[in-house]
C-alpha cells in the first residue's frame, strides 16, 4: 500500500471542532473534540479516495495511462 501525506486543518467554532482536507474538496467533517474530527477525517479521506479510483476505473479502465506525478508547493 501507497503512503500519500495530506494536510488537515482543524479550527474550533463555538464548541464544534471542524476539520477538512486542504488538498481534497469535499473531505471535510465536524465533531465535539478535535481528537474525534480527526477520527472523522481519516475515515472521510479514505472513503473519498476508494471511491474516486472506483469510478475512475469503472468509467475509463483501459482508456488512461496512469504514472506517478510528484510536484512542490511553494
Amino acid at each position: 500500500m501507497k503512503k500519500q501525506i495530506f494536510t488537515a486543518v482543524y479550527k474550533k467554532r463555538g464548541k464544534w471542532y471542524l476539520g477538512w482536507v486542504e488538498e481534497i474538496p469535499g473531505v471535510n467533517t465536524q465533531g465535539r473534540t478535535r481528537k474525534e474530527v480527526k477520527e472523522n477525517l481519516r475515515e472521510a479521506l479514505l472513503l473519498i479516495l476508494e471511491v474516486n479510483k472506483a469510478v475512475i476505473e469503472k468509467e475509463i479502465i483501459g482508456r488512461v495511462v496512469r504514472e506517478p506525478m510528484t510536484v512542490s508547493s511553494r
